[in-house]
């Protein structure tokens, strides 16, 4: 595992306005903000490794960022210097006066939202009432102010028929970058994820063949595949994925510090007890990393999985071994290999785009 990051997960608030069914987050309902003096320990090893960086950058990420309150977030953010700002927002609480804030800081923004109106019926509000007009309204807003803005979107169901109404949405919507997830079963959301192997790689080719009939958008997951199957044909495969894993360190609202998946934040388990890796408050960060790096509890049980996929899987200079969180979430330990997650988000992911390839 490497010692310094590409980038910094930082959670402003726990608080999330929305109760999403598939979310992993344990306390999203609680109104607990970061303190400044978080922010700042943080940025104390950041802005140096922003000065050799040729990009660097720090994610705010909750719960909802939005809920912290335009003042809170400038105070968060402004410790940091040299680095690139994002933003992962359910858009419902977007205004002018947000829009504004976006363009005074730079701030690039992704927006979590499922599809049409139909498709977002797990982005519910805390009364379970439906949210998609308030997103939508928010996305409107965006565009009225011309913020650029990517997406995200989860996907419950994955079917080959699903493919093309989602990249027609989202090229009405006019993003930038889209991100497809394939719901993970991960934090408090227990339901599996878990589908049948030739409804995910017919999705996978599906949602190619849409994209390369209009490649306005970037798509993150069908680009990085196509990057790979590229290399492995030019014989720099091996080039692909870094030589180590980054440690993607999320500072979580108290100053704790979770490695390799955010998705771990809030957690602890009998047999690994917490799974921070210490705290910015009282260790720096850099020193909290080189100390992950060869822990011999979770990580380490997680470093050997990785090698474990590494001799075995074929797959493996695409994955790379994945994120120690679905391991956990999934199959109880960190030091197991294959997962739900790697077969739905990147072997059938892999294969569908060279089925779309092969049938061209």
């Amino acid at each position: 595992m490497a010692t310094i990051p590409g980038y910094v997960v930082m959670q402003p608030t726990t608080l999330c306005n929305l109760d999403c069914t598939y979310c992993y987050l344990p306390e999203r309902a609680f109104n607990r903000p970061m303190p400044v003096a978080v922010a700042e320990a943080v940025a104390i090893d950041v802005n140096e490794w922003a000065k050799d960086a040729d990009r660097f950058s720090v994610v705010w990420h909750g719960g909802e960022p939005m809920a912290a309150g335009r003042a809170a977030l400038a105070d968060l953010m402004a410790p940091f210097r040299g680095v690139e700002h994002h933003l992962q927002t359910n858009a419902t609480l977007i205004d002018d006066a947000w829009c504004e804030f976006f363009a005074e800081h730079d701030l690039r923004v992704s927006i979590s939202v499922d599809g049409p109106a139909e498709r977002n019926s797990a982005r519910v509000t805390r009364a379970g009432r439906p949210a998609y007009d308030r997103i939508e309204r928010g996305i409107a807003t965006l565009r009225a102010h011309r913020v650029p803005f990517s997406v995200l979107c989860v996907v419950s169901d994955p079917r080959p028929e699903l493919a093309a109404e989602l990249y027609r949405y989202f090229l009405d919507l006019d993003c930038d970058v889209l991100g497809i997830n394939i719901e993970e079963q991960e934090g408090v959301n227990g339901r599996t994820n878990a589908h049948a192997e030739a409804s995910v790689r017919a999705f996978w080719a599906a949602l190619v063949a849409e994209w390369r009939r209009d490649p306005r958008i970037h798509v993150r997951e069908i680009e990085h595949a196509l990057r790979y199957a590229g290399a492995v044909l030019a014989g720099t495969a091996d080039d692909v994925l870094p030589r180590r894993l980054d440690p993607i360190p999320t500072i979580a609202v108290d100053g704790r510090v979770f490695v390799l998946s955010p998705e771990l934040a809030g957690f602890s388990d009998e047999r690994y007890g917490d799974f921070a890796s210490g705290n910015v408050l009282r260790t720096p960060l850099r020193q909290i990393l080189y100390a992950a790096a060869d822990a011999p509890g979770w990580v380490g049980e997680f470093l050997t999985g990785v090698e474990k996929c590494r001799a075995t899987c074929p797959y493996f200079g695409f994955c790379g071994g994945a994120h120690a969180a679905n391991r956990y979430f999934e199959l109880g330990r960190f030091d197991a290999t294959e997962t739900d997650h790697c077969r739905n988000s990147k072997i059938r992911l892999l294969e569908g785009v060279l089925d779309h390839a092969s049938a061209d």
